[in-house]
């Protein structure tokens, strides 16, 4: 697995907040270099993903190319080894953009992601998938990410 590339004083949240916005990035190589081996990442409610490798490769067939992620974090903050984070995420799947609210756990060790635990709400990624559908036809309704934090 490749080095991530972070300054050695790297706080967990600044390794947290790299990852987030690698993967926006699509910079694959990087996600790769930020989880750890004995990852455990969960969607609460679905099936718990173990393994960084696991989940890198995952993650490259999943968002390439047309299908891609952005994200804004609205809040983040740590305790210890701990980060928690509040966000806007936008998962897009060529024209469909799904815009849906998201709280994230992460643990992280040695520089590198343990634990990637997210929250978020059925009805309102529910509600971004109908939104994300008429925006296929009116593009003026596609999700984008808030224009102001929180928003």
């Amino acid at each position: 697995m490749p080095t991530p590339t972070l300054p050695a004083n790297a706080t967990p949240e600044d390794i947290v907040y790299r990852f987030l916005h690698a993967l926006a990035a699509q910079d694959h190589d990087q996600v790769a270099a930020l989880l750890a081996p004995e990852l455990r990442y969960t969607n609460v409610s679905l099936p718990t993903l173990r393994g960084g490798e696991f989940v890198a490769k995952l993650l490259r067939r999943v968002i390439s190319g047309r299908r891609s992620f952005d994200v804004q974090v609205h809040s983040i903050a740590a305790s210890g080894d701990t980060v928690l984070t509040e966000r806007t995420d936008v998962l897009a799947l060529g024209p469909l953009h799904v815009r849906f609210w998201v709280c994230g756990t992460f643990r992280v060790e040695n520089g590198r992601i343990t634990l990637w635990r997210d929250y978020f709400d059925w009805w309102d990624l529910g509600r971004g998938t109908v939104r994300g559908v008429l925006g296929i036809a009116l593009p003026r309704l596609r999700a984008t990410l808030p224009a102001q934090p929180g928003e």
